[in-house]
């Protein structure tokens, strides 16, 4: 399996520092499954229609086609068609414009997530859902990973995956861990958005973490979750989040 990192947008308000769309792109097999999907087509060509004025204002959303995960896509030498596999954090704005790029994937998400999309919940942009995703749904399940609940993902073939419940900045929001040799990969989504939020509760970002989320009582218990993640297995277990720029390999090229 080849693993490849994808910023599909970035967020921008001054004088605050720029902000990641990070996706994750599986490769295994000639088939590929996509982890988040970042700022879409439809969201560059229509964006207040497909976002919204006052959201683009204030999370500083910029639109740039070539960043879109289906140009992406397209530039490794694949199709949209051959995403066959779309795993979401939570819905978003920021993480499912790309959805519509790839109508044939099946959609993955927490029932708790599409139970609150279904609902009409203000945060959620109905627009990028009116093409209907093909949803695949995960209740609460047995099953544990390093001592957290965990929902098995069947994605590629031979590929080990699970979605895991991070809940607070949404309802449903998990994170998803993919093994990738001999470690483990955990997209935490925005569980935290800047890595420093796994040593203090005192940085600027913190006090946004707890206004965007939906039960911030959730998220601070998500959060230690992470932060005992990162202590005790850390040589095993590789975090990352969705927003922070530092969060990306070494050698990958932000764009300026």
């Amino acid at each position: 399996m080849k693993v490849h990192h994808l910023n599909c947008g970035i967020l921008h308000v001054p004088p605050g520092p720029r902000a990641a769309c990070h996706c994750l792109l599986l490769e295994h097999d000639g088939r590929l499954a996509l982890i988040d999907t970042g700022i879409g087509l439809q969201d560059v060509a229509r964006p207040v229609e497909r976002i919204g004025q006052a959201v683009i204002d204030a999370a500083g959303f910029q639109f740039h086609e070539s960043l879109t995960a289906v140009r992406q896509v397209e530039r490794l030498g694949y199709r949209a068609a051959d995403v066959t596999d779309i795993v979401l954090t939570h819905g978003d704005p920021d993480h499912v414009g790309g959805l519509a790029d790839f109508p044939a994937a099946a959609v993955h998400v927490s029932a708790e997530e599409l139970a609150r999309l279904e609902s009409g919940h203000g945060r959620y942009s109905a627009a990028q859902f009116a093409h209907r995703p093909r949803w695949v749904m995960y209740p609460p399940s047995a099953a544990r990973w390093f001592g957290i609940e965990a929902r098995p993902l069947p994605l590629l073939a031979g590929v080990e995956a699970f979605l895991v419940p991070l809940f607070g900045h949404t309802l449903g929001h998990c994170g998803v861990a993919v093994r990738a040799g001999d470690r483990w990969l955990l997209h935490v989504g925005d569980a935290y958005y800047l890595r420093v939020e796994l040593t203090t509760d005192e940085h600027p970002v913190s006090v946004l973490a707890a206004q965007r989320a939906d039960d911030d009582g959730q998220r601070r218990a998500s959060l230690a979750v992470l932060r005992r993640l990162a202590r005790e297995h850390g040589a095993e277990v590789e975090l990352f989040g969705y927003h922070d720029f530092a969060e990306f390999p070494p050698g990958f090229a932000a764009p300026a």
